[in-house]
């Protein structure tokens, strides 16, 4: 269910390299969510890294929302570097297996399949 890579590269390098990673496959970057900063600023002692890159193709996009609307809330895809005892990794819920738990059409399915191939090439790439 999930896709996680490790790199040795540092917290920093690994989002610049993701979110360039995300262009080079015609997908962009809608926001970012850091959520070890939030956590921080809100009181709690989080020692761990954590931004949450919500990504699209909005073709992809068009195709899925024109064949089921309420998948609306599936999206976007949501890619994290984060990390965990030390080490920095980049993962993501695969959205195969997740939409198939939403839809059983296999057009969603293709859709689905295309989107966490391109995702996967962004995770190798960043990593």
């Amino acid at each position: 269910m999930y896709y996680i890579a490790q790199t040795d590269k540092s917290f920093d390098q690994a989002c610049e390299d993701l979110a360039q990673a995300v262009a080079d496959h015609k997908f962009g970057v809608l926001h970012i969510h850091d959520l070890g900063q939030t956590l921080r600023t809100k009181g709690f002692e989080f020692s761990e890294q954590c931004r949450v890159f919500e990504v699209c193709n909005p073709g992809q996009a068009f195709k899925v929302l024109n064949i089921d609307m309420q998948l609306n809330m599936a999206l976007p895809c949501r890619i994290s570097v984060f990390s965990e005892s030390g080490q920095i990794k980049i993962g993501m819920i695969k959205p195969q297996p997740m939409l198939a738990t939403l839809s059983d059409q296999a057009e969603l399915a293709e859709i689905a399949a295309e989107v966490e191939a391109s995702i996967i090439k962004m995770i190798e790439q960043a990593a």
